[in-house]
């Protein structure tokens, strides 16, 4: 009766309701990157049969760029890890060569990002060394390395070279200590030993590297100079829960965490290091026991999280709105993650729209995984790859360490990435290494020889004195 006798009001009221509805469509966030998705490569494309380390260590056991990818693995009597040039894929062979120089199991590797044949690793035995992998990839094992860093008193966990300065490394260890290193030279230029009181869960730098974020098994989250090795800011409990904390710099020099809640729910929290009180956004994901991984892609702003033991890859867009971290997709498969590697933007393919491939360690294979934005065209979809970070350094170690500043040298993937000049080569100041094993086994000869030498003289004294 109502409508009968008011149908101005009637068709006011429908329009209304018609209105509400269009803009409750609308509310959805538009994003070129709502439909990524993520694929495994064929079978053929797997590297397989290779025996990943049994280490309950929680690193990503894998690193990887556009020439190799190299995998921790399963060694009797020491520490190894494998490096196969990209391309040999399939099965491998059992006696392929391995690096092997560690007496102890190797925990974490990282390939340097100026030069795609050297590679880091830490190890059980409290060592860090630079390994040089030939271009062609591995013939026999290898057992010298190039360089061998000794300074922890502890097993060092935790690998990272500096994004911007050349040959500059960051090692932290078990004896909650982290080491800056001048790698050519050697030696050890920053000690930061008075900071942490217990573990460190993680380490990274931000983009031009003028400062490193870290987690700490005492619940707290430090942003640190690392050329004084102060505590530029902190924040206690990140996450409530007792469980590892990973922290990553993000966009605008945010900060991204993973953790646990005090019910052991994952969580994930976007911090402003300009007001640490409270996170901008916590979310909880699930009640899985494995430690988020995260990987962030400063030119996507897409941040991947990959569990330890999960069988999934969640991604998640960071944005300048609130919520600020919104949830975009979940890549799932049968098998869980034992590790995983993460491939630097200038090894994708971007005439196929990839915007991130990861390594994905199984039990007894190495599986490549790979995010792509479908997209019609096959031209080179410029909003997809801007300038990216290019394999060039812009400081060397002993300018940045004596207080240079360095920001990232960026390259266009226009026509995918082609290396213009020659990797940055790798050199060691022989004359500050003099204390190799040649030179070792050298004086020992010398004072062996001296010590002979007085023996001789001693006992012609002896004789001489008998006569008279």
């Amino acid at each position: 009766l109502w409508v009968a006798h008011q149908p101005s009001q009637h068709y006011l009221m429908l329009t209304v309701l018609s209105f509400q509805f269009t803009m409750s469509r609308k509310v959805v966030r538009s994003s070129k990157f709502r439909h990524v998705f993520g694929q495994a490569v064929k079978a053929d494309q797997c590297y397989d049969d290779i025996r990943i380390s049994q280490m309950t260590w929680d690193s990503n056991f894998c690193s990887v760029n556009p020439k190799f990818v190299a995998m921790i693995v399963d060694a009797s009597g020491g520490g190894a890890f494998m490096v196969l040039p990209l391309s040999k894929t399939g099965r491998i062979d059992m006696s392929y060569p391995t690096v092997c120089g560690h007496t102890g199991p190797v925990l974490d590797i990282d390939f340097c990002p100026h030069n795609d044949n050297i590679i880091a690793s830490g190890s059980e035995d409290c060592s860090v060394m630079i390994w040089e992998i030939p271009d062609g990839g591995l013939t026999t094992p290898l057992t010298n390395p190039v360089v061998k860093l000794d300074g922890h008193s502890k097993r060092v966990g935790i690998l990272s070279w500096h994004p911007t300065a050349h040959n500059v490394l960051m090692s932290a260890g078990c004896d909650n200590v982290v080491i800056l290193w001048n790698v050519a030279r050697g030696e050890a230029v920053v000690r930061i030993d008075s900071v942490h009181p217990d573990l460190i869960y993680s380490a990274c730098w931000n983009q031009d590297g003028s400062q490193i974020l870290t987690s700490c098994k005492d619940k707290t989250m430090r942003v640190l100079d690392p050329r004084k090795g102060t505590v530029i800011i902190e924040k206690e409990k990140p996450h409530e829960g007792s469980r590892p904390v990973r922290a990553v710099f993000v966009a605008d020099g945010k900060i991204l965490t993973t953790g646990f809640s005090r019910m052991s729910e994952r969580q994930v929290a976007l911090w402003d290091p300009k007001n640490f009180g409270e996170p901008l956004t916590l979310q909880e994901l699930d009640t899985s026991s494995g430690v988020l991984l995260p990987f962030f892609d400063p030119d996507t702003g897409v941040v991947y999280l990959c569990g330890k033991g999960d069988s999934s890859i969640r991604y998640f867009e960071v944005t300048d709105e609130a919520p600020y971290v919104h949830y975009l997709s979940m890549y799932g498969s049968k098998e869980s993650q034992k590790g995983m590697g993460y491939m630097p933007k200038r090894g994708l393919e971007v005439n196929k729209c990839e915007i991130a491939r990861f390594y994905k360690l199984h039990e007894r294979k190495c599986e490549p995984i790979v995010m792509t934005v479908p997209r019609k065209s096959d031209l080179f979809q410029e909003d997809l790859y801007p300038d990216t970070v290019g394999p060039e350094p812009s400081v060397e170690a002993d300018e940045w360490f004596q207080g240079k500043e360095g920001q990232p040298i960026m390259i266009s993937l226009k026509d995918g990435f082609v290396a213009t000049t020659k990797a940055k080569e790798f050199k060691v100041h022989k004359t500050l290494l003099k204390t190799t094993a040649a030179s070792v086994q050298s004086l020992r000869k010398e004072v062996k020889d001296l010590k002979a030498a007085i023996e001789e003289l001693t006992n012609r004294v002896k004789e001489l004195e008998s006569k008279h």
